[in-house]
């Protein structure tokens, strides 16, 4: 949509979201934008997804098992292509990394294309070694934590950033300023800025904060995430923290589970089975 029909179409978007957000804020709903291609996108403007979903009824949970991960990539990919997530190898919302331990203790890690096309070989050797012994592999998806006191929020200064009834972190890319600081702020690495220019965006703003949602978008409709739903082993685990019956809560009661970096102190709400030692 060129920019004279744009104007045409009705006012600008982020007028437009500045003078709804007094109307529209308390009542929390789904805003339907129309991006610049003309594309009918969901934009989450509160808390609230419309319908019947309550999101006060619900606090959601995530568990990765790293020892079913087998490196394949196809979260990576439904990701990518459930969300619009550009191309490219330093812009993800879920990646893959693959930690190996050697016979003398060191912890190797590497993530090729973000381990969107899997992994083959282990890392190459510097060119005077013969290259280190593997006593051990395996593979440890990421994505947002989802963080109880995220670092996120508490510095963004145009409060683009925000958390939800339910528990999930958002990006309001239509209140977001691209400062970065919140992409500092992640302990995680989960977020990243979307290129200026770039034709794959989930709301077609560019140079604005992007990261994983959990897809926020099919959770409040009674679906599961899009890498949940492509993982050929299991090793991606979704559910109601609230709900003693849910796949998580059962996954917690019965296994040892951990979070990345406990001793920051974020409360992630993304748990790990079977992480090893040397995890980062």
């Amino acid at each position: 949509m060129a920019k004279d029909d744009e104007k045409a179409a009705g006012i600008d978007r982020r007028v437009f979201l500045k003078m709804a957000g007094g109307v529209l804020g308390a009542t929390g709903i789904y805003a339907v934008l129309i991006n610049v291609k003309g594309t009918a996108v969901l934009n989450i403007a509160s808390g609230q997804a419309g319908g019947d979903y309550d999101p006060s009824g619900h606090y959601w949970g995530f568990v990765v098992n790293s020892h079913n991960c087998i490196g394949c990539g196809k979260c990576v990919v439904a990701c990518k292509r459930e969300n619009r997530v550009p191309q490219r190898d330093d812009c993800n919302r879920t990646w893959i990394e693959r930690y190996q331990i050697t016979h003398d203790g060191q912890v190797l890690v590497d993530s090729p294309q973000s381990g969107i096309n899997g992994f083959v070989g282990r890392p190459s050797p510097k060119p005077d070694e013969q290259g280190p012994v593997i006593d051990k592999a395996f593979f440890v998806p990421k994505l947002c934590n989802m963080c109880e006191e995220a670092p996120c929020i508490q510095v963004c200064p145009v409060s683009a950033t925000y958390q939800t009834k339910d528990g999930i972190i958002l990006v309001d890319q239509e209140r977001c300023i691209g400062c970065g600081y919140c992409i500092q702020a992640c302990p995680y690495g989960a977020r990243y800025l979307i290129p200026a220019g770039s034709d794959r965006s989930p709301t077609g703003n560019t140079r604005v904060a992007d990261k994983c949602t959990w897809c926020y978008h099919r959770i409040t409709r009674g679906r599961m995430p899009a890498c949940v739903e492509a993982c050929p082993v299991g090793a991606r685990v979704f559910g109601d923290l609230n709900d003693a019956e849910s796949a998580v809560r059962k996954i917690m009661r019965d296994t040892r589970v951990t979070v990345l970096k406990p001793d920051l102190g974020t409360k992630p709400k993304c748990y790990y089975v079977g992480l090893e030692e040397g995890v980062r």
